[in-house]
Order: C-alpha cells, then structure tokens, then sequence
C-alpha cells in the first residue's frame, strides 16, 4: 500500500530528555504506519537552541537527513557545517559517519530522519563512551569491555559428568 506523509499533516510529541539541551518533537512512527520492514523513518522537528540526539554513529545503519524546513548546524568528524531547507545529508556505517544537529536560529528546523533497519544496530556515542543495543536500548559504557575468553578458565568443570551421558 502507498502511503503519503506530510508535515503538515502528521502529529508531532515532544520528546524530553533529563538534560534539557536535549528536546524535539517527532511524528508518529511512520515507518511502523507503513509497514516498512527495512526503513525507520520519521519527521522530526528541532526547537531553537536544543540539539538533537547525542553525538552518535551506527554499527549496522546507514541515515539520511532531509531539511525540510529551517537550518540547523551540523556537526560530524570533519567539524561543524550549516544545514537548511533542502539538504539531503548521508552518513556512513561507523565512527566515520558519527554526527548530531544543533538548531542555532530562533525557528524550528524540520527533518526527514530516514535510516536502515537491518535487525539489530549497535549504536555508539563518542563523546560519551556509551554503547546502545538496539532497537532494545540496551545501554552500556565501552570502557567496560572484557576479554573475550574472560570467565571462561574453568571450562572443564562446567562439563564435569557429562562423560556419563555419552
């Protein structure tokens, strides 16, 4: 089924973060409206002076943003770029395509937030060592990372008796 979306015409919930920087609206789950089993999409809208989601990149997504209406700065590893109304941004699987949007103008910015679903992502976030399983916001710091043969030295007790059962 075609389905056809408009900013004008979706409903937008504010999004609160307990950092107040940090605070949108978005539209409904479009994607889930569509049935989409391969994109996430959504229309998101960036109040003046608030920053989107925390600096990030993903493991297992591509994304693309549309400005549709309004700038935004927008910041990625090469620095720090202005960003208005028809721009198309891609970024990257990896550290490579890690970015966040800053709407710096006193109106709000409004953008396609289009990305990949191909099952589960792990997303990463530099500035803050944090690692997000998703789509099960499972959230951890990287620094916490552990050997993988760690807790594995008592392997043969864990298989004690079974020479019974063969």
């Amino acid at each position: 089924m075609v389905r056809i979306f408009n900013e004008n015409t979706v409903s937008f919930k504010q999004k609160l973060s307990p950092i107040p920087e940090f605070a949108w609206h978005t539209s409904e789950r479009l994607a889930e409206i569509a049935n989409s089993k391969h994109l996430v999409f959504d229309i998101r809208s960036l109040d003046p002076d608030k920053y989107s989601f925390p600096y990030h990149f993903h493991r297992n997504a591509e994304e693309i943003f549309v400005i549709l209406t309004g700038k935004a700065m927008l910041r990625t590893p090469e620095g720090f770029s202005e960003v208005s109304e028809g721009d198309v941004i891609f970024f990257e699987m990896g550290p490579e395509g890690a970015h966040q949007l800053y709407n710096h103008t006193d109106a709000p910015c409004k953008y396609l937030d289009l990305r990949t679903n191909q099952g589960i992502d792990v997303c990463e976030y530099p500035d803050s060592g944090k690692i997000n399983i998703l789509p099960y916001q499972e959230i951890y710091q990287a620094d916490q990372q552990a050997d993988y043969y760690k807790g594995e030295e008592q392997v043969r007790e864990k298989w004690n008796g079974m020479e019974d059962h063969a």
